[in-house]
């Protein structure tokens, strides 16, 4: 097993890292006060990441998209993740459903949205329906050359700074409790669409989460994304690639946590040396560093997977599940090795604690991740 990177993927490492750490780890504490990125900011990071050649780096090249394989686009997106949502969204990676456009919906929303022009949020939770997707009630009907859509969904990713949503309705029952789900493409400023600002959250500010309802809202055929009824197999090639986002962005994260909480137990002096020193502490960011490894290596493990094309539920599960819950324990373990500064907002530790929480939720909850990983142990027996 080849553990190296390639020597363009340690450049593209340095650039994604020295543009982080330039355009967008500057602007942090502005938006953890406001609540939202900086009147002219969002404009200046999506035209630096576009002059950089980062935006829709996950897309293929032959689209405009910079075509990074796997392994490299999790590399990309653990720089990113050391910097908090909303910043980081700014250097879009469209959603990789939109490869399943077809003919005028290319020119509509897959090629602007590459371009920087539009850009895609996705609908699928909603209040009824978390982790049980196929109970969704939002409805899909159809009536002559279009279908007509009602419902609600929740927890939308920044769907204010959105133009079109790629929305999972439910348009027929295969049997009671498991509906037929259709992927379709709906410009938010259409009629009987309304966009709000859901309830505030204590992960990631400036990376708002919205409502959208739907009343009576028409969308034509064209706009179907994909055979009707086929979306939920359609969701789950996307879930996969986006379950190694949130794991190499918990990896990002934890790496710049551990390398502030090393600096500080280096520096920091208590009965008469550093605290780093004490076993109480130092035995702690040993286990920082080893579960950091550990994580990242089960991701890596299976974005190389993804580009051999073999890449299982269960792969892009256990990556998920590591990660997001051993940056759970590296930002607590940080706070604790503040102490008290750890839980002053004058430090960004604090921030940091509070945005690993979404991780575990986000993307198909710790729960689901154990479900997948048990049921792929269970099926070759029967069970």
């Amino acid at each position: 097993m080849d553990f190296g990177l390639t020597d363009e993927q340690r450049m593209i490492v340095d650039t994604v890292r020295s543009f982080t750490a330039a355009e967008l780890e500057p602007y942090e504490e502005q938006v953890e006060r406001l609540d939202r990125v900086p009147d002219g900011v969002a404009e200046r990071i999506r035209d630096r990441a576009l002059q950089a050649g980062l935006y829709a780096a996950n897309m293929p090249e032959e689209l405009g998209g910079a075509g990074l394989d796997a392994v490299s686009m999790t590399l990309v997106e653990r720089e990113l993740g050391k910097t908090s949502y909303a910043l980081q969204s700014l250097v879009a990676r469209p959603s990789n459903i939109l490869e399943a456009c077809e003919g005028e919906q290319r020119e509509r929303y897959l090629l602007p949205a590459i371009r920087g022009q539009r850009h895609d949020c996705l609908a699928m939770t909603e209040p009824g329906a978390g982790s049980d997707v196929r109970s969704m009630s939002t409805k899909a009907v159809r009536d002559g050359d279009d279908y007509v859509i009602d419902g609600t969904k929740h927890f939308i990713s920044h769907a204010d700074a959105a133009d079109f949503v790629i929305l999972f309705a439910a348009t027929g029952v295969e049997r009671p409790g498991r509906n037929l789900i259709t992927a379709f493409l709906v410009d938010l400023d259409a009629p009987g669409v309304e966009v709000r600002r859901g309830s505030s959250c204590v992960s990631h500010r400036g990376y708002h989460q919205c409502e959208l309802s739907f009343v009576d809202c028409r969308v034509p055929v064209a706009q179907r994304l994909g055979a009707e009824g086929r979306g939920f197999e359609l969701m789950n090639e996307w879930l996969g690639a986006s379950r190694l986002s949130v794991a190499a962005t918990s990896v990002g994260r934890g790496r710049r946590v551990l390398e502030l909480a090393t600096e500080w137990a280096a520096q920091r002096n208590q009965f008469g040396e550093p605290i780093g020193r004490k076993q109480g502490v130092g035995f702690q960011l040993a286990d920082m560093a080893t579960e950091l490894d550990a994580a990242e290596l089960l991701t890596l493990r299976a974005a190389a997977n993804l580009d051999n094309g073999g890449m299982s539920e269960r792969d892009a599960a256990m990556a998920k599940l590591y990660a997001s819950e051993a940056l759970a324990r590296i930002t607590d373990r940080a706070v604790q090795i503040f102490g008290g500064m750890g839980l002053m907002d004058e430090l960004p530790i604090e921030r940091f604690w509070r945005d690993a929480r979404v991780e575990r939720i986000w993307d198909g909850t710790s729960e689901i991740q154990r479900h997948i990983i048990s049921r792929s142990m269970l099926r070759p027996l029967g069970s």
